[in-house]
């Protein structure tokens, strides 16, 4: 099978070749669509928490209960510093 790529996909498997990781553009193409497969799977195995989530958000911004952005990233900051402290040796 022959495969014209665009400029830029083959920039990409050349860096991922440039960096060791691979012998081959067929073994970055393989693993690609490996993780590609993996994803699609995921996916369709929580098709439905996602759809459930979404909805859950939507219906909380019908509500008007929605965060704004700076008590979303105080929240998210501290989560990070949380879990960088649980992670820190005794």
């Amino acid at each position: 099978m022959t495969v014209e790529l665009k400029p830029e996909i083959e920039a990409l498997i050349q860096k991922r070749l440039q960096s060791g990781a691979f012998s081959s553009a067929e073994e970055v193409i393989e693993r690609a669509l490996e993780f590609l497969s993996a994803e699609e799977d995921w996916l369709a195995d929580n098709r439905g928490e996602i759809a459930a989530q979404i909805q859950d958000g939507w219906d909380e911004a019908q509500r008007d209960e929605l965060s704004d952005g700076e008590s979303v990233r105080a929240e998210i900051q501290q989560f990070k510093e949380d879990w960088k402290r649980q992670r820190r040796p005794a």
